[in-house]
């Protein structure tokens, strides 16, 4: 559903306007009703439309909460979870307790994942961006037998 890279920016008010593309699956997916919720690996948001969101809950929901990883992921991820609706112009109002968690500002980077998209600041993307190149480029050198039958 979500795939590619998109610049986007967050207004004074805290608000962020979906590219066209985006605003369109989620219209279609969940007629603009998305969930945000923080990433616990990445300092980025997790933007999914409603429905998906609905299925990652039903999992994080069925995981033991004896389990203190499985406690973890529930009372971060549905913890923080805040239900969403595009405005007639296509944009949604980001939380400022989620905005202050990816040290948002102006400049924003959207990626999509298949199900969800990654709401990033621009600066910790292009960081992030430095990292991954470098280990990705050391990992293919270190294990490229495990990528032989690959091809993209």
């Amino acid at each position: 559903m979500f795939r590619g890279i998109n610049s986007a920016t967050l207004d004074a008010k805290g608000r962020m306007a979906l590219p066209a593309r985006n605003r369109e699956a989620v219209h279609l997916a969940s007629d603009g009703k998305v969930v945000l919720t923080i990433d616990m690996r990445e300092t980025c948001l997790l933007l999914y439309p409603l429905p998906e969101w609905e299925v990652v809950q039903r999992k994080l929901e069925a995981l033991s909460n004896i389990n203190p990883q499985a406690r973890l992921l529930q009372r971060l991820l549905i913890g923080h979870a805040t239900d969403l609706e595009l405005d007639s112009a296509g944009r949604l109002l980001l939380p400022a307790m989620l905005r202050n968690y990816a040290e948002l500002d102006k400049k924003l980077v959207l990626v999509g994942q298949g199900n969800k998209v990654e709401v990033w600041s621009e600066a910790h993307w292009q960081d992030g961006m430095r990292g991954w190149l470098l280990q990705g480029a050391e990992a293919l050198n270190d294990r490229g037998d495990d990528f032989a039958g690959l091809s993209v």
